[in-house]
Formats: C-alpha cells, sequence, structure tokens
C-alpha cells in the first residue's frame, strides 16, 4: 500500500474533525495538538528562547508535530517577545521579562478601567481605546493621548487639526508603534508560511481565529476580576450596555480572517462563567446571553465556535445547549465529559480532557487508560475530540503526551 501524500492526509484530517462537529461517527476520534510552551521543552530549548526567536519557535513546533501527527494543531506562537518590549506591554509577565526564563507567561489581574470610565466608553469607544485604554496597558502606547479627537471636527478644523501630529511625543511614540508593527509582521508571515508548510505535509491548523465573550472582554482586559464582579451589583445596567456595545466590535474581522486562513474553527477561551465564581443567576444575566449572541452570530456565518470552558462548567450544561445542533465544538477542562455527553451530546462535539496533573505526574500506562475511556464512552458514537484539559501542559512528560496521541489510533470510539 502506498503512503498517503500530504494533499491526502490534510483533506483526511479536515473530513475527520468535520464528520466530529456533524456529529457523525468517524473512523476514529480525532487528537488536537497545542500548547504554549512544551514544544521548547521537547526540543531544550529554553522558554525564553521561544519568545525571542521566530524560528526557533517555528523549528520546536515542528518537531513536535511531526512526532505527535495530531489531526489538527494550534499554530499559536508565542514569539512576541520582542514587540512586547517594544512597546512596554503591561498586562502580563513573560519568560525572560518578569517571569523565569523557563515559566510560561503570566497575565496580570488588573484594573486598566475604573467604573467611573463606563460613560466615557459608552460614549465613545474607539476614542476611549485610543487616548485612554491603550496608553494605560502599554508605555508605547501612552503618546496616543495625544491622537487628535477627529469626530469634534469638521471643514477646515479637519485641517488645521492635523497640527496635532506635530507633537514630538506623538510623533516619537508612532515611530515606535512602527517599529512594534514591523517586528510582530516580521514574525508573522514567517508564522504563515509555517502554517502552509504544514499543510502540505498533511497537518491542517485547529483554528482560524480568535475571540471573547463580552465579559470575558471586559474583565480579562479592562476592568479586573474585582471590578468585574463588583459591576454584577454597584454598575449592572452600565455593564450590561457596555457589554452588547462591544460584542458588535468583537466579531468584527473574525469571518475575514478564517476566510484568509482557510480554517472555520474560531477558538473561544471563556474565563469568568464558569462555576465557583457566577451563580447560575449571574451566567444567565451577564455571560451567556451575550455569548450566546456571538456564537450564533458566527454559526450563520459558516464557522464553527470552538469554546473552550476553563474550570468546570457542570452547573451550566442545560443552559449552554441552547444553541443549533452540529456547528460548535465545547472543549471541556475539569467539567464532568460524561454528563457533559449525557446533556450535549446530540447537540455539540465534546473536546478534551486529559488533565493537566495526569499528563505531568502520572505514567505512559495512566495517560493511555484515561485516554481510552474518554474515546470509548464519550467518543462514541462520534462528536468527540480528544485533547489536553487546556492544552498540553508545559512540564508533560514526552512518554505521556506521546501515549496521549497514539491513543486516538490505538481505541475504536
Amino acid at each position: 500500500m502506498r503512503d498517503q501524500t500530504g494533499h491526502e492526509l490534510y483533506q483526511e484530517r479536515v473530513q475527520r474533525l468535520a464528520d466530529n462537529v456533524q456529529l457523525k461517527e468517524t473512523d476514529r476520534a480525532p487528537f488536537i495538538y497545542g500548547t504554549r510552551f512544551w514544544a521548547a521543552a521537547y526540543k531544550g530549548i529554553s522558554f525564553k528562547e521561544f519568545m525571542y526567536n521566530v524560528d526557533t519557535a517555528i523549528d520546536a513546533t515542528r518537531e513536535a508535530v511531526k512526532l505527535l501527527q495530531p489531526d489538527a494543531f494550534s499554530a499559536t506562537i508565542y514569539a512576541f517577545g520582542d514587540a512586547m518590549e517594544t512597546v512596554d506591554y503591561r498586562p502580563m509577565q513573560w519568560p525572560g521579562h518578569g517571569t523565569g526564563d523557563n515559566v510560561c507567561f503570566q497575565y496580570l489581574d488588573q484594573e486598566f478601567m475604573p467604573a467611573g470610565d463606563y460613560d466615557e466608553f459608552l460614549f465613545d469607544p474607539t476614542g476611549y481605546y485610543i487616548r485612554t485604554y491603550l496608553p494605560r496597558i502599554a508605555g508605547g502606547f501612552e503618546p496616543l493621548k495625544n491622537f487628535p479627537d477627529f469626530p469634534n471636527q469638521t471643514e477646515w478644523n479637519v485641517i488645521t487639526g492635523l497640527r496635532a501630529f506635530a507633537n514630538p511625543e506623538l510623533q516619537e511614540g508612532l515611530k515606535n508603534l512602527f517599529k512594534a508593527g514591523e517586528q510582530v509582521d516580521a514574525n508573522m508571515k514567517k508564522m504563515g508560511a509555517f502554517i502552509e508548510e504544514m499543510a502540505g505535509e498533511g497537518f491542517p491548523p485547529a483554528a482560524g481565529g480568535f475571540c471573547k465573550s463580552p465579559y470575558d472582554h471586559f474583565v480579562d482586559a479592562m476592568r479586573g476580576s474585582k471590578g468585574g464582579m463588583l459591576d454584577m451589583f454597584r454598575n449592572k445596567d452600565k455593564l450590561l450596555e457596555a457589554m452588547e456595545k462591544c460584542r458588535k466590535f468583537i466579531t468584527r474581522g473574525v469571518k475575514e480572517g478564517a476566510e484568509l486562513s482557510g480554517c472555520p474553527y474560531i477558538f473561544l477561551p471563556m474565563h469568568w462563567g464558569l462555576d465557583g465564581f457566577m451563580s447560575p443567576d449571574q451566567f444567565k444575566t451577564f455571560f451567556w446571553p451575550e455569548l450566546r449572541k456571538i456564537l450564533i452570530e458566527l454559526i450563520e456565518d459558516d464557522l464553527i465556535p470552538v469554546v473552550l470552558w476553563e474550570g468546570d462548567c457542570t452547573t451550566r450544561l442545560e443552559i449552554i445547549a441552547d444553541i443549533p445542533a452540529a456547528k460548535a465544538v465545547y472543549w471541556f477542562e475539569a467539567t464532568d465529559m460524561f454528563r457533559a455527553k449525557e446533556v450535549l451530546g446530540d447537540i455539540v462535539c465534546i473536546r478534551g480532557n486529559v488533565p493537566a496533573s495526569l499528563l505531568i505526574t502520572g505514567t505512559a500506562d495512566d495517560v493511555d487508560d484515561y485516554c481510552r475511556e474518554l474515546i470509548q464512552r464519550v467518543g462514541k458514537g462520534g462528536g468527540f475530540m480528544l485533547d489536553g484539559a487546556a492544552s498540553i501542559p508545559d512540564e508533560a512528560k514526552t512518554e505521556n503526551v506521546v501515549a496521549m496521541a497514539e491513543s486516538v489510533r490505538k481505541y475504536a470510539n
């Protein structure tokens, strides 16, 4: 029997993924590969080098993909350390810049938008972002405080308003942003070429776009966890109005990006709407309605939402079942997978959830046993994709990751 060509493998894997989304039974469950820095650990390079050297990061990812032979792989490579330093990015620390050289990046829970700014945001979101929000999250954006307020200018004021660009601080700041833009562009061109290379060898990307829930958009990036929690009680109406407004921005450009990448899967990580943070009533008020609208919009655009429910959301399963059937993927980290199959098995494709603790501290046999049960029980009849609980942890043992990848070729679903 001749070996399959890269094109044939690519088409076979794409179809296997699509059939599982459509809840069809397939020859086997697909395996998805994604991580933050496991490829660096496998290659024997530092996480810092992975963040600052895109060529080295691509080489490490290539080796990991060829080792594991996944049905799709996350093409996200975090080699943006140079650009992040150029703009003095403040919402996180990363290897070599705040964390150790072999410690994953850390998001910092901060309040970049005080509650008193809601009215300003609601009146003019774009102006608020440019002149107020961006200067708070990165020193490189601080000169944008001097950016002209164009909506208040007409006729000759449009011309005279150009004087703002004579401001030396704004000019210098823009030059710095040009530099950062060139750094990001150069790296992303190399990443794009890598994705095409892997496609030619039979490996499709796991995601063609990214967006978030409106609540997470505000809490992760603007209000912080404390502010978001207080707003549910103290600023309910403004929070709801702001989420409704920003929802219309969140999905802007997602369809075009997916079409350019040729991949219809849109990744949406969920952070705050989970058991232990919100009550079911709060979830139904603040989290699910606007998120559901985004999911429906993506589905109507012929895209496939891939929702990562981080943490445990077992008590939300009946609520989040309210979407069109066979149109989305729900990826669960700590949710009871068997309960999820029972409630959602005829609604969404279920993805996950090999625990990080098992991949780090268990044996290859332990991982094999866990995967076999997922494949045979959650994957029964189709509608399942095997993955880590929240992708592959950086510290996972190589033999354990290999055991997970090989399990889909050993056990029938």
